[in-house]
């Protein structure tokens, strides 16, 4: 092979290196077009009153101003929400079957008074009226109870995680463009992929909640039918992407496509997929709550209700929960994780 030598300058002479300029007025106005379009976009999304309010905010706690509309939001959701409730009470007099010398794991019976404004009948104006009740307290009753709603929790999301991976499989390999039978299925396979991706899960589930009725099976459905989308446009762009001699190889010696996929492509790409399951078994956690609050089963359910009756420490202590949960979820999946790849 033959190169041009690099011609050199005649001797004596001054080299000077020149660079080009790293911006032209090409850059200039994109980055005038881009600005203005955020200062647009900015102003109908209330960016410079949020600006404005936080900076309100920050000079409150700062002593610099006497009052701000979020420090008293946040102080208002603060008085209410804490403490969180741990405890359960129910009147004795709605138990008929309770055995008094045989109480639940540390209950005990307690009498309290209780002071309520009612309307004389005579004189029609409002009295203070005391009364005495007899109430079973369990001192973590509530824990326990949004435990056992947070396992259920826990359950949809991997059941949904599930069913989502079993619709991915076929899903990824119609979709990857090198082992697709052909152009049709692999358009009509990603328009479907795109399809389940652009439907949130909680109006799906608003769907499946009218064709199920309320329980864990619509919100179940919900998330393994939205998760697929996510999963399948994942796998099938890892095959897509997957290093090509092996394969080739394999190729050469008479092997079709499904075992090429198997020996060639799943042992590289096989990483990746447990660290894609495991993202979506996280987001589907956190999701499971969410389609709850349309009756879709799980710890959802329990803090709309509990949202709707202004029961703000028993909402604090669902949040705590499930803080918890998807902490320790996500601490479990990098272990999963460091063992497997």
């Amino acid at each position: 092979m033959s190169s041009k030598p690099i011609p050199m300058p005649p001797p004596g002479t001054e080299l000077r290196w020149k660079l080009e300029a790293p911006y032209s007025s090409k850059h200039l106005l994109i980055l005038i077009c881009v600005f203005a379009l955020l200062l647009v976009t900015g102003h109908r999304t209330e960016m410079d009153k949020m600006v404005n309010m936080t900076s309100q905010a920050f000079g409150n706690l700062m002593g610099l101003n006497d009052d701000s509309q979020v420090v008293r939001g946040f102080s208002r959701v603060g008085d209410v929400m804490w403490p969180p409730i741990v405890a359960t009470q129910e009147e004795t007099n709605r138990m008929p079957d309770l055995d008094r010398n045989n109480l639940p794991a540390f209950a005990y019976i307690e009498t309290q008074e209780i002071t309520t404004q009612r309307m004389n009948t005579d004189t029609l104006e409002m009295e203070s009226v005391t009364e005495t009740r007899e109430v079973l307290v369990r001192p973590l009753g509530y824990v326990w109870d949004v435990f056992v709603k947070m396992i259920q929790t826990l359950e949809i999301a991997f059941w949904g995680t599930i069913i989502s991976v079993v619709l991915s499989i076929p899903l990824a390999y119609f979709a990857a463009v090198n082992y697709s039978p052909n152009k049709f299925t692999y358009t009509a396979t990603r328009g479907v992929i795109s399809l389940l991706r652009s439907m949130p899960e909680l109006i799906v589930a608003l769907f499946l909640v009218l064709a199920y009725g309320f329980g864990p099976i619509a919100g179940v459905l919900a998330l393994g039918f939205h998760a697929a989308g996510f999963l399948g446009k994942f796998y099938a762009e890892d095959i897509e992407n997957a290093d090509r001699k092996p394969q080739e190889a394999l190729e050469a010696i008479g092997s079709g496509k499904l075992k090429t996929l198997w020996y060639g492509v799943i042992p590289q790409v096989f990483p990746q997929y447990i660290a894609y399951t495991a993202y979506i078994l996280d987001r589907n956690l956190r999701m499971a709550t969410v389609i709850g609050l349309v009756g879709a089963g799980g710890i959802g359910q329990e803090l709309k209700g509990r949202f709707d009756l202004f029961q703000y420490g028993h909402v604090m202590t669902i949040l705590i929960a499930i803080f918890i949960f998807v902490f320790l979820l996500d601490q479990l999946s990098a272990r999963i994780r460091a063992k497997l790849i």
